[in-house]
C-alpha cells in the first residue's frame, strides 16, 4: 500500500496490527477500508493536557491524574469489584473495576505510578473513578510532561472489544496515508478535505479548542457540509427510485369526491382545498405521489385524507390508512365508515388485537379486493397482509413509525405491478431543518389555517402543591356541563406502569368528586373496553376522563374544554402541544393546566413557559428541536433515519439550504457517487422508502 493508493480501495486489514479478529470488530462499526476508518469521526473531545492533583478532584469533573498505587484488592459486595487505591501526597482516589481478570489485579503493584483519566464520582471512601483509562508510567516519564497531550483527545464511537486507545492508535497509523491523491475531493470548497481530517483526528496545539468542542471549527464544518450534501443526495436518490417505479394515474374529478363533499356537514377551508388540489395533481401522474401533509392540531387533516382517497377508490383501487395507536385507528374507522359506507364503499379494519377469526376474515377481504378501504395499526405491514390492488397508502403520524415501516407497507402494492401513491400526515409540525433531513424526499403541503370558530386555548402552569384547588376547579367546570381530560404521564415507557398511575388518579378523583362520573382509558385496556369508554365520553356520559398519553392524537370531543396534564416536565413540547389540542375543538373557551411536580429545573420551567406563551405548533416544534434534538423530536422509531456522524441539525441549520442546493446540482452525476459510498454506505435499505 502506497500513499497514492485510493484509500477506499485499501482494506483496513492492510494496516499494521489489524488481524482477523480486530478486522471483524471494526466491520461492526462499518469500517472495512482505510477511508472508512478515517471517516469514523470523533463524537467529542476531552482535555488531557493538564494534570489535576488528587486533592483537587470534585465529583462530576473529568480529570487526568498521576498517582502511586497504595493498595489493590478484590472486594465482595453487591457486585464483585477490583478496587485500586491511589495517593499523590495531596489526597486519595479509588479506581473501581467490575470487569477484570486476575492478571489485571496483579498489574497494580504497590508503588507503581499510574496516569489515569476518567469521570470523578463520590464513593464510600471519597472520590472514585469507575473503569477509567489507565496508563502505567516509568519513573523517568512520570517526572516530566513529555507524555502529556498537547492537544485535545478525540473520543470515538465504539463497539464491544475495541477500546478508545486502540482505535486512536489505528487512526494515527492511517493519517500519514492522507493526501490529495489518496482521497477523492471534488466537492467545491476552499478547504482541503485531507487537512480537515487531520485536524479533527489530531488537532494541533494551537487549534481553537473551544471551536472544536462546539463543533464549529472550520475543519469540522468542512466535513459537516460534505456529510449534509451526501445525505441530501441520498434523499434525492431515494425519491428518484420511487418516482421511476410506475404508479396508476388517477382521474381526480371523480363522482365519489363530489358526493363526499356534498355529504360533509361543513365547508372546507381555503387551506384544505389548496392542499387537496396539490394531492390531486400528484395522483394524476404516472409516478408515485410522495407527499407530506403537515397541519397543526385541529386543522382538518382527516377530511383531506378522505378526499385524497376518493380518486383511488373511484378507480377500483384499494386504500390503506395506518395509524400509530388503537384509539386513533378506531376513531378513523368510525369516521371513515360514516363518510364512505353510505356511498357504497366497504371500509375494513385490521388490528393485532382482533380475534383470530376476525383477523383471518380481514386478510381474506384485502386479498380478494372485497375490502376497498382498510384502516389499521402496525398490523397492516405484516408479511401475512396481501392486497389485490393497493393504490394509495396514507400514514398518519409518520414520526411514530419510520422510513423502513413506510417502505414495508408501500411494497405491498408491487404485486399489482406498481408502487402505490403515498400520503404521509402529521399533526406534529416538523421544524424546517428536520423536515429537510428526515423527509427531504417528500413534497410538502401545509394546512396553515384552522376551521372557523375554533377557540384559543388558555394555558396555565400550576405546581402540584395546588392540586386540591385544581380539583375544585374541575368540580365547578364539569358541574356546568363541560367535560375534562386528566392525563397521567410517567417517565418510564411502560404502558403497565402508566396504567397503574392512571388507575391511582382515577381513584383519587372519584373519591374527591363523587357527584361526577369519572372514566379511565389506557393502553392496557382491551380494544372493546377502550372503545366503550371513549364512546361514553363522546356521548357526555363521562364527565372526567382519566387517560394516559394514548389520547395524544385524533380524539375529538368538542364539549371537552379543560385539559389537565400531570408531570408535563417529563414530556417533549410537541407532545404536550398535541395533548393540549384535544381541547379547543368546539365553540367554547378552553383551558389547559400543566400540573408540574416541584422542584422543577430552570430548563423545565423554560419549556413550560414556551408552551404557555405560544399556540403555534411550528414555533413550539423549533423550540423542541433546540432542547431535545432530532431523535427525540421525531420519536424512537424514526431516530435512526437522521443519524449523522458529525452534523448537528440545530447547530448546522444554516448549512442545510446550501447543502441541498449543492446536492441538486450534483444529482445524477456519477462522478459524485463517492459521496454516497463514503457517508451513506449502510443506508441502502431505505432507498425505496
Amino acid at each position: 500500500m502506497t500513499t497514492s493508493t485510493p484509500l477506499h480501495e485499501c482494506p483496513v486489514a492492510s494496516l499494521r496490527g489489524v488481524g482477523p479478529a480486530l478486522a471483524e470488530r471494526l466491520q461492526r462499526l462499518g469500517i472495512v477500508s482505510v477511508q472508512d476508518l478515517l471517516f469514523t469521526l470523533p463524537r467529542h473531545y476531552e482535555d488531557r493536557t493538564q494534570r489535576t492533583p488528587l486533592g483537587g478532584l470534585i465529583p462530576g469533573m473529568t480529570a487526568l491524574v498521576e498517582a502511586e498505587v497504595a493498595l489493590a484488592d478484590i472486594v465482595q459486595g453487591r457486585r464483585r469489584a477490583l478496587l485500586v487505591r491511589l495517593r499523590d501526597g495531596t489526597g486519595g482516589l479509588t479506581l473501581r473495576f467490575y470487569h477484570f481478570r486476575q492478571a489485571q489485579k496483579d498489574s497494580f503493584s504497590k508503588g507503581l505510578r499510574l496516569r489515569v483519566f476518567g469521570e470523578v464520582r463520590s464513593g464510600p471512601a471519597g472520590p472514585e473513578m469507575i473503569h477509567p483509562e489507565v496508563e502505567w508510567l516509568t519513573d523517568a516519564l512520570s517526572a516530566t510532561d513529555e507524555r502529556l497531550n498537547d492537544h485535545l483527545t478525540p473520543i470515538y464511537p465504539l463497539v464491544e472489544g475495541l477500546t478508545q486507545r486502540r482505535l486512536r492508535e489505528l487512526i494515527q497509523r492511517a493519517l500519514p496515508l492522507l493526501n490529495d491523491h489518496s482521497l477523492i475531493d471534488k466537492l467545491p470548497s476552499h478547504a482541503s478535505l485531507a487537512d480537515a481530517l487531520r485536524t479533527v483526528h489530531a488537532p494541533s496545539p494551537d487549534s481553537d479548542r473551544q471551536a472544536l468542542r462546539d463543533g464549529l471549527h472550520p475543519a469540522q464544518q468542512r466535513l459537516v457540509f460534505e456529510e449534509l450534501v451526501a445525505h441530501q443526495m441520498g434523499l434525492l436518490q431515494r425519491r428518484d427510485r420511487q418516482r421511476h417505479t410506475a404508479a396508476p394515474a388517477l382521474i381526480c374529478d371523480d363522482d365519489l369526491s363530489g358526493q363526499l363533499r356534498q355529504a360533509l356537514p361543513f365547508a372546507l377551508t381555503a387551506a384544505q382545498q389548496r392542499v387537496i388540489g396539490e394531492i390531486h395533481h400528484d395522483l394524476g401522474q404516472r409516478r408515485a405521489m410522495l407527499r407530506l401533509v403537515q397541519g397543526d392540531v385541529g386543522s382538518g387533516k382527516t377530511v383531506v385524507a378522505a378526499l385524497a382517497a376518493c380518486p383511488a377508490l373511484a378507480a377500483g383501487l384499494q386504500v390503506a390508512i395506518m395509524a400509530p395507536t388503537e384509539i386513533l385507528a378506531e376513531q378513523h374507522l368510525a369516521r371513515f365508515r360514516s363518510w364512505f359506507e353510505p356511498l357504497g364503499i366497504s371500509v375494513g379494519w385490521l388490528s393485532g388485537k382482533q380475534t383470530a377469526k376476525a383477523h383471518t376474515a380481514s386478510l381474506a377481504a384485502l386479498a380478494t379486493g372485497d375490502c376497498q378501504l382498510v384502516i389499521g395499526t402496525h398490523a397492516l405491514f405484516q408479511a401475512s397482509v396481501q392486497f389485490a390492488r393497493l393504490g394509495l397508502v396514507i400514514i398518519d403520524e409518520q414520526h411514530r413509525f419510520g422510513v423502513a415501516q413506510r417502505l414495508m407497507l408501500a411494497e405491498k402494492g408491487l404485486s399489482a405491478g406498481w408502487l402505490p401513491h403515498q400520503l404521509i400526515m402529521t399533526a406534529t409540525p416538523i421544524p424546517r431543518t428536520l423536515a429537510m433531513s428526515a423527509y427531504g424526499d417528500l413534497d410538502t403541503s401545509i394546512i396553515d389555517a384552522l376551521p372557523p370558530g375554533r377557540q384559543g386555548i388558555q394555558t396555565v402552569v400550576l405546581a402540584n402543591t395546588r392540586r386540591d384547588t385544581l380539583i375544585e376547579r374541575i368540580r365547578h367546570h364539569a358541574g356546568g356541563g363541560q367535560q375534562v381530560y386528566w392525563v397521567c404521564t410517567l417517565i418510564e415507557q411502560s404502558e403497565q406502569i402508566q396504567a397503574q398511575a392512571a388507575e391511582a388518579a382515577m381513584s383519587e378523583l372519584s373519591e374527591a368528586l363523587p357527584e361526577l362520573r369519572v372514566g379511565l382509558v389506557h393502553g392496557q385496556l382491551k380494544a372493546a373496553d377502550k372503545a366503550e369508554v371513549m364512546a361514553r365520553f363522546v356521548a357526555g356520559e363521562i364527565q372526567v376522563l382519566v387517560a394516559t398519553t394514548v389520547i395524544e392524537v385524533g380524539v375529538d370531543v368538542p364539549n371537552a374544554t379543560l385539559m389537565v396534564i400531570e408531570n408535563p416536565e417529563r414530556l417533549g413540547l410537541s407532545q404536550l402541544h398535541q395533548l393540549r389540542g384535544r381541547v379547543g375543538r368546539g365553540q367554547l373557551a378552553s383551558f389547559c393546566v400543566l400540573l408540574y411536580q416541584t422542584p422543577v429545573s430552570a430548563l423545565g420551567r423554560a419549556r413550560l413557559q414556551t408552551l404557555r406563551d405560544s399556540q403555534d405548533g411550528f414555533v413550539i416544534a423549533e423550540k423542541d428541536l433546540e432542547l431535545r434534538g432530532p431523535g427525540e423530536v421525531l420519536g424512537t422509531r424514526q431516530t435512526g433515519d437522521v443519524q449523522f456522524r458529525l452534523a448537528d441539525l440545530v447547530r448546522d441549520a444554516e448549512l442545510l439550504e446550501p447543502a441541498r442546493t449543492t446536492a441538486e446540482s450534483l444529482h445524477g452525476n456519477p462522478t459524485y457517487h463517492y459521496l454516497l459510498r463514503r457517508w451513506l454506505s449502510h443506508e441502502g435499505q431505505y432507498a425505496l422508502a
